[in-house]
């Protein structure tokens, strides 16, 4: 059997006891450590599930995935996910490699941040399609989920937005040499995020004449951060796109969202708890 298991939010503790028990009957456990982190890191794992972890890197996961999948027809393999199983693309397609050899799956679910964004106190089911952020460059700029903002924004929906993360990238010079070399461990925050969304406001103003109303994202737009959500340490801010630049939420893993134009009294006055201005009067 091959468990594709969810950690939950990143506390060992976090991880249902179906899943715990799983792994203590398993011949092999992965760790995959790109598409999130987990804030304990990897030793406080191991120390809470008494046994040793194999870190599973982006490489392993694209390019070398039969190696994880190697003797699952009579063996039992766990893959170990921050969050749920289902929050990456990635994970998905290693189930649908594992079926194509025939070997038996099963995924144990568990909380991710796509659900426990509701911490802020905005509805769950007034969220429309979840973007992700990615970092720029000076040659590489895109702004195309742009228009997943903007179309959110019409339908009366919130936007959340997770934020890009470089974990064991290499060096472009390296990828031409058959040694690679790593760039260092990058996590975007929400003011980066806040400061790409400010260019790319300006830039669709000068485009469109955008005008500041509900349905449109401008400086003034409200947005709520996220840092480290269901840690002890979570911290939850409330503020303008332009007061958002500057907001410091300390440590990964930051999370952003833009909500609608039209919160519902109850999510304002859950959110106000988090606002530096008052929700009311925007």
């Amino acid at each position: 059997m091959f468990y594709v298991i969810g950690l939950g939010l990143g506390d060992p503790e976090d991880i249902t006891v179906k899943g715990l028990n799983i792994i203590k009957q398993c011949e092999r456990v992965y760790l995959e450590s790109y598409t999130s982190i987990l804030s304990c890191g990897q030793e406080k794992l191991e120390e809470f599930y008494n046994r040793k972890l194999i870190l599973a890197d982006r490489e392993m996961v694209e390019q070398r995935a039969d190696e994880i999948l190697e003797g699952t027809e009579n063996k039992t393999v766990a893959f170990l996910v921050v969050g749920d199983p289902f929050g990456a693309t990635t994970h998905t397609d290693l189930l649908l490699r594992a079926k194509e050899k025939g070997i038996q799956t099963s995924v144990v679910h568990n909380a991710s941040i796509m659900n426990a964004v509701g911490c802020c106190g905005l509805q769950l089911y007034h969220f429309g399609e979840t973007i992700s952020i990615p970092y720029w460059d000076d040659s590489w700029k895109p702004d195309s989920f742009y228009d997943k903002i903007d179309a959110n924004l019409k339908h009366g929906l919130h936007t959340l937005c997770l934020l890009d993360i470089k974990v064991k990238e290499p060096t472009l010079e390296s990828l031409m040499k058959k040694k690679r070399e790593y760039m260092p461990p990058r996590f975007m925050s929400v003011s980066e995020a806040a400061g790409q969304l400010l260019e790319i406001v300006r830039n669709k103003s000068t485009d469109d004449g955008n005008k500041d109303d509900h349905h449109k994202l401008t400086e003034n737009s409200l947005l709520v951060g996220l840092a480290r959500v269901g840690h002890e340490s979570q911290q939850i801010v409330a503020c303008s796109l332009r007061d958002m630049k500057n907001a410091d939420l300390g440590p990964p893993l930051h999370s952003l969202i833009i909500p609608n134009g039209r919160l519902h009294p109850l999510e304002t006055e859950f959110l106000q708890q988090f606002a530096e201005l008052d929700l009311q009067k925007t």
